[in-house]
């Protein structure tokens, strides 16, 4: 009886918890990380397609502040982490900027 109660609110948790996940996403009708174009310029298709390289430069750049400010040295790795987020953003934004530039 205890388990069958346990499981039964653990499902009715999990499907309260998707149900709002989805709520949200649907709510949301404009995609957060693609750059707006400045005025009169405008962005090649193919730039536009490149969303996931552009949450990663998001991610990375999160990742950095985290670990720029923690107290902790995570075992030793903490300057080789910083500089390999520095290395990473910067090789995806020249990926973005040779979008830009290149000919249709």
């Amino acid at each position: 009886m205890k388990r069958n109660l346990t499981v039964l609110l653990a499902t009715g948790a999990l499907v309260g918890a998707l149900s709002a996940g989805l709520t949200f996403a649907g709510a949301q009708t404009t995609n957060p990380v693609t750059p707006p174009a400045a005025a009169g310029q405008t962005v090649p298709a193919a730039a536009l397609r490149q969303t996931a390289i552009y949450k990663a430069i998001t991610a990375l750049g999160a990742a950095k502040r985290e670990l720029s400010t923690s107290t902790y040295d995570f075992g030793g790795h903490k300057k080789d982490a910083l500089d390999a987020c520095n290395k990473a953003i910067a090789q995806l934004e020249l990926a973005l900027e040779a979008v830009k530039t290149e000919k249709k």
